[in-house]
C-alpha cells in the first residue's frame, strides 16, 4: 500500500512538474514575441520618420513591388527597375516588366522610363499619421500627376500616375526610401 501511494505520489508530482514547464515555456513564447513585435515597431517608426524626412527634403524613391493597372490587373515587379523619383525638382517615372525578351519597350528595360521636372509640389499629413505627397511632372514624354500616400508607422507606399493627356492611371505600391539608399538602375529614357 505505502509502495502505491509512493509511485501515486511521483506521478502528480511528474505531472504538476510537465504542467509548469509547459506554461513557464508558453510564457517565455509569449515574451518572445512580444520583444519581437516591440523591435519591428521601433524598425518601422525609423523607417517612416525617414521616408517623410526624405518627402519633405524633396530626394526620395518610391520602389515597388507591384503595379496595378487601369483594368485591375496586378503585376508583381523588380523594386530596382519599377520606381517613382524625385531629387532636386526632377522626376523619374519607370517601369519595367520582366517578359522584355519579346518586347524590350523604349527604356530596354521591358517598359519605359520618363523624365522631366516637377512642379506644385504639396505634402499633408492625416489625423491617423499618413502622409500624402502630390506633384505634376512635365517632360518630353510626359505630363502627369503623381500622388503618394505614405501609411502612417511604415515606409510602406502607393504612388498613383495620373497621365494628363489620357485615362491610363497606373499605381506603384512599394516602399519609400531616402534617394541615397536606393539602388535602382535606370533605363534608357525618353
Amino acid at each position: 500500500m505505502t509502495a502505491l501511494m509512493l509511485v501515486s505520489f511521483t506521478v502528480a508530482i511528474h505531472a504538476q512538474t510537465k504542467k509548469e514547464e509547459r506554461a513557464a515555456k508558453r510564457e517565455l513564447l509569449k515574451k518572445e514575441r512580444e520583444a519581437k513585435k516591440a523591435i519591428e515597431a521601433r524598425m518601422d517608426s525609423i523607417a517612416f520618420n525617414k521616408a517623410v524626412n526624405a518627402l519633405k527634403n524633396g530626394a526620395f524613391v518610391l520602389e515597388a513591388n507591384n503595379v496595378t493597372f487601369p483594368n485591375g490587373i496586378v503585376r508583381f515587379v523588380s523594386s530596382t527597375t519599377n520606381y517613382v523619383q524625385v531629387d532636386n525638382g526632377e522626376g523619374i517615372v519607370q517601369t519595367a516588366f520582366n517578359n522584355f525578351a519579346f518586347s524590350p519597350g523604349p527604356n530596354g528595360l521591358g517598359g519605359v522610363t520618363v523624365q522631366g521636372n516637377i512642379s506644385a509640389p504639396e505634402i499633408r499629413q492625416d489625423k491617423d499619421g499618413n502622409v500624402y505627397y502630390s506633384f505634376s511632372i512635365q517632360g518630353i514624354a510626359i505630363s502627369a500627376t503623381v500622388s503618394i500616400s505614405l501609411t502612417g508607422g511604415t515606409d510602406n507606399a502607393s504612388a498613383q500616375i495620373s497621365p494628363n493627356f489620357n485615362n491610363n492611371n497606373m499605381t506603384m505600391t512599394g516602399r519609400l526610401i531616402p534617394i541615397e539608399e536606393s539602388d535602382v538602375f535606370q533605363g534608357t529614357t525618353w
